[in-house]
């Protein structure tokens, strides 16, 4: 048998190696995460009573710089709830202050936005969208998967199930019958029309957001934002030094180059 006839034997046998390391890539990227994420917390909110509440899924608003993208959005009598969606494993360990939260998974560690201060634009969104009181608005994390708090979290910052006790918790009407049924029209006008114009726009002004917060240094220590600082006393009286701008809450220092 010559070579051609083995390589192609050897091709026969292991055809199904490529598709199969194909789909395995597929579920191990963020798309594919993120994805099953937004699909399990939207079965989680479907428990919510369809009486009182309305669920108004994978809305894209449009923005000032470009649009911003919201996971799920709950309308109910009580208020406006707004669901940002985190599938992630590990440990987490963050706070409602930093910009940054952290992942840690064995001895791998990485950064991720603070998901409380990206829901925050898409309350304000809503709220100059709508016209409504900021007070009648309220952010809600869920994280999906295999992940531990490793710090105190705030109430609205939740495992999956603790979403719903976060929503229900909220008894005391702030919208009319009349006010209700206005909003989830109003959500349904101002919300772009989904297909693959909408989501290239969106996905090219997080492109964009992303390299422009590449060109920020931030704090190994606590991830917020280095400054420029200069020394004011001692042997190096005007040297400049980057500094944490949590300070004085966090004192990490860096040499500026």
């Amino acid at each position: 048998m010559d070579i051609l006839g083995l390589l192609s034997g050897a091709l026969v046998q292991v055809w199904y190696i490529i598709p199969l390391l194909l789909i395995v890539s597929i579920f191990k990227s963020r798309w594919f995460k993120g994805l099953l994420g937004e699909y399990l917390v939207n079965r989680l909110l479907s428990q919510l009573s369809e009486s009182d509440y309305t669920l108004v899924k994978d809305v894209t608003l449009p923005t000032e710089d470009g649009t911003t993208q919201i996971d799920h959005v709950v309308v109910s009598k009580f208020g406006i709830f707004v669901v940002e969606t985190k599938n992630m494993k590990g440990w987490i360990f963050g706070s409602k202050s930093q910009k940054q939260w952290t992942q840690k998974i064995y001895r791998h560690t990485s950064k991720f936005q603070n998901p409380l201060h990206q829901n925050y634009k898409h309350i304000r969104t809503l709220e100059s969208l709508l016209g409504i009181d900021s007070s009648k608005l309220h952010s809600v994390i869920v994280f999906i998967g295999d992940s531990t708090f490793k710090t105190d979290m705030p109430n609205n910052a939740t495992y999956a199930r603790g979403c719903l006790d976060y929503i229900k918790q909220f008894i005391q009407p702030v919208f009319s019958d009349a006010e209700y049924a206005q909003i989830i029209s109003a959500i349904n006008e101002v919300k772009l029309k989904k297909g693959v114009v909408t989501d290239l726009k969106h996905r090219q002004h997080v492109k964009e957001l992303v390299a422009s917060k590449e060109n920020i240094k931030q704090c190994s220590r606590c991830g917020s934002d280095m400054v420029v600082r200069e020394t004011k006393r001692g042997e190096d009286k005007g040297k400049q030094f980057w500094g944490c701008s949590s300070f004085p809450k966090c004192r990490s220092v860096e040499k500026f180059n």
